[in-house]
């Protein structure tokens, strides 16, 4: 190792929330996954589908959950609603009329169209926790974005080709054929780049850490764990259990992370200048218990309408089934419409530009003041 390298201090390399917290978030998510797959297997559910109790906490807590977090960053703050109010206004009636006009046609077709625009932000977003990393290093070399970017795609869409390549699986993203199968096994041409990538990846960063002092841990942790999961997830095991614990809880708690800190950053220092540590500690923890509480009950609340009103599956935890007769056409595209939502604008407010807190997130400095 370096000179350089040995003498960072930990505090000093380019996290984007401290090495606590990014470790915790992206490589304790893993861990939790995994923790799962034991769990899974000790249960004998390792290779069957999700049981109840699965469902609850990955599902409902966590992968739900997270789509209202999104109401944090914009629709439960006045000020961000008036900047950009046609962008927040339109995106969920727009979401609404296409996925009705969807549905209309075939609920199929509107089925497919959804997983395919979830699976487009599940891969988008591990690519922006690398994207973030790397400007938080002052990492700009084209060589080395290319390499990352290479990396971090390979990493997802390999195991996802594969999963085209060999349906049926026991699993599938929201409904039984929502993937189209491919006609020729692509993922056999695909894997020697998959792991030339995973490999170019690895030494780049083995040199920038060991030799020239420049060590990235949250983004190496970041491509890692997604390798891992999505690999483990999809290829591994051909089970709904293994692949929902795998591909929920890894995409779900950074981002729940990712929304509760920039509500924190974007606090102004003024605010809490006042108050002693005691005080800050006792906010920090009353508006912790505000986000997590409410974007449960809101993830209970859609769950409850789409479990009486569409899929009547867990009437010990929902109820009864409801009666909505006349209105089938309008309410899977209507509970969809957070979903989508979330999916689109995602791809806005996570930008530099569009708020000083997120600037301040992916910005080159060491370290994130939390008020």
């Amino acid at each position: 190792m370096s000179r350089a390298a040995s003498n960072t201090p930990l505090t000093k390399l380019p996290w984007l929330f401290g090495p606590r917290i990014d470790v915790l978030t992206f490589g304790g998510s893993c861990l939790l996954a995994f923790a799962f797959l034991g769990i899974g297997n000790y249960f004998g559910v390792l290779h069957d589908d999700t049981p109840d109790w699965t469902w609850v906490i990955a599902i409902l807590l966590i992968d739900v959950a997270h789509v209202y977090a999104t109401g944090f960053r914009v629709y439960f703050d006045p000020g961000e609603l008036r900047r950009r109010p046609w962008l927040y206004g339109l995106t969920p009636v727009l979401a609404f009329t296409v996925g009705w006009a969807f549905y209309s046609e075939s609920s199929a077709m509107f089925w497919r169209c959804l997983a395919y625009l979830a699976v487009f932000h599940f891969i988008r977003q591990q690519y922006g926790w690398v994207a973030l990393y790397r400007r938080k290093a002052n990492d700009h070399g084209a060589i080395g974005k290319w390499i990352d970017t290479a990396a971090i795609y390979l990493a997802t869409v390999y195991p996802l080709v594969y999963w085209h390549s060999n349906l049926p699986r026991k699993f599938w993203w929201f409904q039984a054929n929502d993937f189209a199968a491919l006609s020729l096994d692509l993922s056999v041409v695909l894997e020697p780049f998959y792991w030339i990538s995973l490999v170019a990846y690895a030494s780049r960063s083995f040199y920038r850490g060991f030799v020239a002092g420049q060590w990235n841990p949250g983004k190496d942790l970041v491509v890692s764990t997604t390798a891992l999961c999505w690999y483990v997830g999809i290829i591994v095991f051909n089970s709904d259990y293994a692949f929902t614990v795998t591909n929920v809880i890894i995409h779900g708690i950074p981002y729940l992370v990712l929304v509760y800190w920039y509500q924190q950053a974007a606090v102004s220092p003024d605010a809490t200048s006042d108050q002693t540590t005691d005080q800050r500690r006792t906010r920090m923890i009353w508006q912790l218990s505000r986000f997590v509480g409410l974007i449960w009950v809101l993830a209970y609340v859609e769950e409850l309408v789409w479990d009486r009103g569409v899929w009547h599956e867990r009437e010990w935890l929902f109820g009864s089934a409801w009666n909505f007769e006349g209105l089938e056409t309008v309410i899977p595209p209507l509970l969809a419409v957070p979903q989508v939502t979330h999916y689109v604008l995602d791809g806005f407010i996570w930008r530099r530009r569009s708020h000083h807190a997120v600037a301040r997130i992916g910005s080159s400095s060491n370290k994130i003041t939390v008020h």
